[in-house]
């Protein structure tokens, strides 16, 4: 693997997909997940990186290192105390919170650690969710969410309610949900993480396999996981280790 890259004034623009600079994270100790009597907490501190298109980055890390907070904020969910984060050449800060979720949209691709579907909705539905957000035709939305759920194993699950699906199959519905609007930018936290070892692999060269024009970010326990990415980037209390 390449050794990790950082934002310097000497990389191209047209091929970074992320530039990260200097981020730090800081959250009240009195209130939140992060509450501890009130003392703040620094959850990322200083951390730069920035993941060219066609690359897939893995994030490293024990267990409160950072690496959740560290691909919310790269994904414009969360807006860093200090330093920038720029999707494509787009400073999220500077987006007002409509114009950022229009943006997350148009351009990016989450899976999330708790999958986050609807529970009204069938598999494909909660698939085809970012298609309806851009307006795309009922037939087109269909198809599409169809072929995603194909490619990750659950074609014969497509009708299903989150409800009647392992956890395993919810991961893989949130993984297709991810990619149904083809996003510049994949971020997907623990995406292995209830799968099977066999499941897990059949992900996994999917995540690849889409990194040929986009940039994908995968947060992980999973060696095995970590071993597919083009490099890793270790983060510990915070800090980005060098």
């Amino acid at each position: 693997m390449s050794e990790p890259s950082t934002p310097t004034s000497s990389d191209s623009a047209a091929s970074r997909a992320i530039v990260c600079t200097d981020v730090t994270q800081r959250y009240d100790g009195d209130s939140g997940l992060f509450a501890s009597g009130g003392r703040t907490v620094t959850a990322l501190d200083g951390v730069s990186l920035a993941v060219d298109d066609g690359e897939v980055v893995g994030i490293a890390g024990p267990s409160g290192s950072g690496k959740s907070t560290l691909l919310h904020v790269l994904a414009g969910l969360a807006t860093p105390t200090e330093g920038s984060v720029e999707i494509r050449g787009t400073d999220l800060a500077t987006l007002s919170r409509r114009r950022r979720t229009a943006f997350r949209s148009a351009n990016l691709g989450m899976v999330f650690q708790r999958f986050h579907l609807l529970p009204a909705l069938t598999a494909r539905e909660n698939v085809a969710l970012p298609l309806v957000q851009r307006g795309v035709p009922r037939g087109r939305r269909r198809d599409r969410a169809s072929e995603l759920l194909d490619a990750v194993g659950l074609a014969d699950r497509e009708a299903h309610r989150p409800g009647t699906l392992s956890g395993g199959e919810q991961q893989r519905v949130a993984i297709a949900r991810a990619l149904a609007a083809d996003p510049a930018v994949v971020i997907a936290d623990e995406p292995t993480g209830e799968l099977d070892h066999d499941t897990g692999e059949r992900v996994l060269d999917l995540l690849t396999e889409i990194s040929d024009d986009r940039a994908v970010v995968i947060a992980s326990h999973d060696a095995h996981a970590l071993d597919r990415t083009d490099r890793v980037v270790r983060l510990l209390d915070g800090s980005r280790e060098s």
